[in-house]
């Protein structure tokens, strides 16, 4: 079968109402409308890097539906396998503003969301696996005991097919029943993976080790091909059976947002290894577009086009 995509993913996406001033969300009277969802983030940033990207997913009818399809297919994404249904609704989310650098606050409303209806009957094998790639996470797969069964099924579908596969834990500890049950579900994906890209506390949390080259050893050991441990902005570290090594952090003059820094290092790392780029600089590529990531305040306007990453080049 000839590659027809680049990339795919499934996940929720979610309308994000970001908040135009600091302060607690219910004191806020002026709100920006933007995209949120993890798996989205990377498939926007993919596709401007020109990629082909292939997202697939569940919606409402809702004028959230309307707002958020539209502006995926905008951004040139294959949405022929979002499924929009009049019976479901459409998650959201706010998100509040701050200035110290710190994490912003934010409250979903995403429970029976359509995108949590999601089974394995949803998986086109053909459409999958005419990708060259697919990108998972942890977000999706903690949605809702069906997503997760989806994602260990594409996962797997892709494998069998000879294509690789990255898995972001991105951890969100309030989608599982428990810590032991976020560790074994996240860890279980992570073991289908061929790049893994943890963050540190989230690697600690997973792993019980607290070095970088022992959470990378961890998940070498359940068949990770690559590990990328992202530090912050102290930048990262990487492994794989050819070499580790440190990557540090791009400098930033003030962090507006640093919510989604983690989906555009994704991008980046991604982007370079399906180039065939050297792991570091991969990297590299990573650390500078989740170092753009944290000085706008959505989750998608400091993702690079290719004209601006290789301006930066």
């Amino acid at each position: 079968m000839n590659n027809k995509l680049d990339v795919v993913t499934f996940g929720e996406a979610m309308m994000l109402l970001v908040a135009n001033e600091p302060g607690p969300l219910e004191d806020v009277d002026v709100f920006h409308k933007r995209t949120a969802g993890a798996e989205t983030n990377v498939a926007i940033g993919l596709a401007r890097l020109g990629l082909s990207v292939g997202w697939a997913s569940r919606l409402g009818q809702d004028s959230m539906a309307r707002y958020l399809l539209q502006t995926m297919q905008s951004e040139g994404i294959d949405c022929s396998h979002v499924v929009c249904d009049p019976t479901q609704r459409t998650g959201f989310q706010f998100k509040g503003r701050v200035h110290d650098g710190s994490d912003p606050p934010y409250e979903y409303h995403r429970k029976g969301s359509a995108a949590s209806l999601m089974r394995v009957s949803d998986i086109d094998r053909q459409w999958l696996c005419s990708a060259r790639h697919l990108h998972a996470t942890g977000v999706f797969s903690a949605i809702s005991e069906n997503c997760f069964e989806l994602q260990r099924t594409a996962m797997m579908l892709m494998r069998e097919a000879g294509r690789t596969v990255s898995f972001d834990p991105n951890l969100r500890p309030g989608l599982w029943a428990s810590t032991e049950a976020m560790r074994d579900g996240i860890n279980q994906l992570a073991s289908m993976a061929h790049w893994v890209f943890p963050g540190l506390d989230e690697g600690r949390l997973l792993t019980g080790h607290n070095r970088p080259e022992d959470i990378a050893a961890f998940y070498h050991a359940l068949g990770a091909k690559v590990v990328v441990i992202k530090l912050g902005a102290e930048g990262a570290f990487y492994s794989a059976s050819d070499g580790s090594g440190y990557v540090p952090g791009v400098r930033v003059e003030r962090v507006v947002d640093t919510v989604g820094a983690g989906d555009g290092f994704a991008v980046g790392v991604i982007s370079a290894l399906l180039e065939e780029l050297p792991l570091r600089r991969a990297v590299e590529r990573g650390t500078w577009i989740g170092a753009r990531a944290v000085q706008v305040l959505g989750d998608t306007e400091g993702l690079p086009t290719r004209a601006e990453l290789l301006a930066a080049l």
